[in-house]
């Protein structure tokens, strides 16, 4: 019998962060947080989330902040 499983992102969500400013350009409102969570399948049917991975985006300069990276602002506009 042969068993195929492995891990695979699944769907990204973005959300629009509102009053908060890029802190590589100073555009305020173009940061999007985007969610998107890596599943174990077995057989491409997802059976639990090992992880979720957050980053956010600035629509202007394109500049990619990590979860680590997240300026205060940023991080009580998810909250």
């Amino acid at each position: 019998m042969i068993l195929f499983f492995g891990t695979r992102n699944g769907k990204a969500t973005q959300q629009a962060l509102n009053n908060v400013r890029c802190s590589h350009c100073q555009q305020e409102n173009t940061l999007a947080l985007v969610e998107q969570g890596n599943y174990f399948h077995l057989f491409w049917i997802k059976l639990f989330k090992i992880q979720t991975n957050r980053f956010t985006e600035c629509s202007h300069c394109k500049r990619v902040y990590f979860e680590n990276e997240f300026t205060p602002a940023m991080k009580s506009e998810i909250s």
